[in-house]
């Protein structure tokens, strides 16, 4: 029986139609819609919208759903629409008409909106702990082979030396930026939709300031009308911070890739992490890089996807909206495996140590002669004419030692100022009043018996 059901007989295809795949996807959403339904009736219980005697065998109850849910046993009936149905439903069934109260002052609107925003931010605070520990695991690399060098380039073009610890620095260093985006877009999630109802709010005295209190939210969507309005704008940013993560991931994996080839030979993955090939006896693939190369260009497309699918609609409720959520929940999985992987197939990297002893390699160290004359008094442009001759004679030669002092050069890869950096990014997040908060919700029901 649906929520809205007024006694017409509904057309099955239809009905099968606009359910589409919530029956599916929305079981990701029941601890959420639970959490957010005790915080709800908590509240009218403290305003006098709830007898006070109500509130504790509600809480009792949903705290058994909440648990059934965590431990994956939450199902959706054939002939229950989502996940918001379901709960009342199990609710009605345990309690009876008690159950039936617990919908007052609230949409299915503003439901779906807090169970987006706290799913998104336990899903945010678990991505975060993934790609703190590629982080450590690329500073690692850098300080190991910092003293390693490669040659870097610009066009693809042998250009100036580099070093494996300041290639796999910058990755790092992307991260840490990557994870300031994303603590800007925490702070957008970490606001309280709920009490938002339809779209214009409620003529019961609710407390939208309690419930944001008891879910751990920093902070209000204020206005109604924007609170529903934040749905498609919410997940399309958090889209966009994810695709960011995804950029760096997916240009590592295209380096790696280069890097791996028999024409460059920089580094290898141990033969157990490489793929064969079913005609030449001889190939050692580094399929584990193609394939995150392209998850990560397949992530970066969805912040344009949802972008799309609302990006014509007015102010309001539109169902269009219940189709965002077919792109937007698989991306954290998607994205916290391949920052699993990625650690993991970069902890096996071994590099060439003897790179720059390849005669191929020697005009890298022209920039570097230049600098050698100037130092020594001869104005830039001789130099660089000078050195440009030598190279076109074919009598270039260099003998000397680098010597790069500078912030973030290869001698001075400024590797402890970078995990400062990621350190300040990190500490944006709130995940301590946040867990804290919904701990005491759920302790505010006590264990189920």
């Amino acid at each position: 029986m649906k929520l809205w059901d007024k006694g017409i007989q509904e057309d099955v295809r239809i009905d099968r139609f606009t359910v589409g795949r919530d029956r599916e996807l929305d079981l990701q959403l029941a601890p959420y819609d639970v959490l957010g339904t005790m915080a709800h009736i908590t509240m009218l219980s403290r305003t006098g919208l709830l007898p006070r005697e109500d509130l504790a065998p509600l809480l009792r109850e949903l705290r058994k759903i909440y648990d059934s849910a965590v431990a994956g046993d939450f199902v959706i009936g054939e002939d229950i629409e989502d996940v918001h149905s379901q709960v009342e439903n199990m609710l009605t069934e345990a309690l009876g008409d008690l159950g039936r109260k617990v919908h007052t002052a609230r949409s299915r609107n503003d439901q779906i909106l807090v169970d987006i925003n706290l799913f998104t931010r336990a899903r945010i605070e678990r991505t975060v702990g993934k790609v703190k520990r590629l982080f450590e695991t690329l500073q690692a690399c850098s300080e190991r082979y910092k003293d390693v060098l490669m040659p870097g380039y610009t066009h693809l073009q042998v250009a100036m030396p580099s070093s494996f610890g300041l290639w796999f620095g910058a990755y790092a260093e992307s991260l840490a930026d990557d994870l300031t985006l994303l603590g800007a877009v925490w702070d957008v999630v970490n606001c309280n939709p709920l009490g938002s109802a339809a779209g214009y709010g409620s003529s019961m005295p609710i407390d939208r300031s309690l419930t944001t209190r008891l879910l751990g939210f920093a902070d209000l969507d204020y206005n109604v009308v924007y609170a529903q309005m934040c749905r498609g704008r919410l997940e399309r940013m958090v889209a966009q911070a994810y695709a960011g993560i995804a950029e760096t991931l997916g240009r590592l994996a295209a380096d790696a890739c280069l890097y791996n080839s028999q024409n460059f030979g920089f580094l290898r993955l141990p033969d157990s992490m490489t793929t064969g090939s079913s005609i030449m006896p001889h190939k050692k693939n580094p399929d584990v890089f193609e394939l995150i190369r392209s998850h990560c260009n397949r992530l970066q497309g969805i912040a344009p996807t949802i972008r799309m699918m609302t990006g014509n609609l007015p102010s309001g409720y539109f169902r269009d909206m219940q189709l965002i959520k077919e792109v937007y929940l698989p991306l954290f999985d998607e994205t916290d495996d391949l920052l699993d992987i990625a650690a993991y197939a970069l902890e096996g990297v071994t590099v060439r140590q003897d790179i720059m002893d390849d005669p191929r390699y020697r005009l890298a160290f022209s920039v570097e002669k230049v600098n050698a004359k100037v130092l020594a008094g001869v104005p830039f442009r001789e130099a660089y004419r000078q050195v440009g001759r030598e190279i076109m004679d074919g009598q270039f030669t260099w003998e000397g030692a680098l010597s790069h002092t500078h912030e973030g050069s290869i001698g001075n890869l400024c590797n402890p100022q970078i995990a400062a950096k990621f350190r300040k990014a990190l500490d944006r997040f709130t995940f301590g009043p946040v867990n804290e908060a919904l701990q005491a919700l759920l302790d505010s029901a006590g264990k189920p018996s």
